[in-house]
């Protein structure tokens, strides 16, 4: 499958429900990236009048390099539209993201869109959350070994992210480390994760967005897209 194929057809479809005067949620990764030179290029050729909200440092650069106006959500909370990608789908839209570790900024933004889009190729759908990808926890530093003890009594297998090209843990944009939980079964009740990752002291935040998404993009390879949800 030509998965970048997919990715564009899904991000540039996305770049299509902008209208002008949107405040819009820019995503992370590598779908979205899409999406953002697509909106980038109305921008500069139609004439589009939007103001973007980034998820991380990597979104915001982006934006910059293709010409989209930028804002934040000091200069208002609501946002007409969020656009951003999952590292798994549902059939009920519920999300697993985080590989980029920007979903503690991803899902803040998500909330307070009206509309929230996500973006995926067919690789990201699944049948039940957790069977392909670990669950992202953004944890403090200082609570990483608590923390790593509640997700095993949650049944997860847990590990510490490290950086790729740097010794020592991924550091997020807020300086916080991630812990990605693996479910060997996948998710039976995603939400009950959820709720005791929400009451975990040192957790910032966790990759699981249940209940968010009002509508999925999925890209194909021939460059048509698949409509999920509303």
């Amino acid at each position: 499958m030509d998965q970048d194929a997919a990715k564009k057809a899904a991000g540039t479809y996305a770049a299509g429900l902008v209208d002008s005067h949107m405040r819009i949620g820019l995503g992370t990764g590598s779908t979205t990236a899409y999406a953002l030179e697509a909106i980038g290029r109305r921008v500069r050729e139609d004439g589009l009048r939007v103001e973007g909200v980034p998820t991380s440092y990597a979104a915001e650069r982006l934006a910059r390099r293709y010409g989209i106006p930028l804002t934040s959500l000091d200069d208002g909370p609501h946002l007409d539209l969020a656009l951003d990608g999952a590292d798994e789908v549902s059939p009920d839209l519920d999300l697993i993201k985080g590989r980029g570790a920007a979903h503690s900024r991803e899902k803040v933004v998500a909330a307070q869109a009206e509309r929230f889009v996500v973006l995926a190729d067919p690789t990201k759908q699944v049948s039940r959350l957790g069977t392909s990808k670990p669950v992202p926890v953004e944890v403090l530093p200082m609570a990483a070994s608590a923390v790593l003890d509640r997700l095993e009594s949650l049944g997860a297998v847990p590990t510490l992210r490290m950086g790729q090209a740097k010794d020592g843990p991924v550091v997020t944009d807020q300086g916080f480390w991630v812990v990605d939980a693996a479910f060997e079964d996948g998710l039976d009740a995603a939400g009950v994760v959820a709720n005791a990752l929400d009451g975990c002291p040192g957790v910032l935040d966790h990759g699981l967005f249940l209940g968010l998404a009002t509508q999925g993009v999925v890209g194909q390879p021939d460059g048509s897209v698949e409509l999920l949800g509303g």
